[in-house]
């Protein structure tokens, strides 16, 4: 059973993370032969505060 882990900025609408859900999963799905019943997508929204790039938070 695969499984996925997105993890991404949040803000995301849920119209918008029901449709990342549904195709990373078809590709999952074409590109391993696993049948989509059995991959698993777990999104993991981060705050800005929380994520930094070259020495300097997102939030700042």
């Amino acid at each position: 059973m695969p499984y996925v882990t997105v993890k991404m900025l949040e803000g995301r609408t849920d119209d918008q993370k029901r449709a990342l859900v549904e195709k990373v999963t078809a590709a999952v799905s074409e590109t391993t032969g696993a049948p989509a019943e059995k991959i698993a997508v777990f999104i993991e929204e981060m705050k800005k505060e929380n994520y930094a790039i070259a020495g300097k938070r997102l939030s700042d």
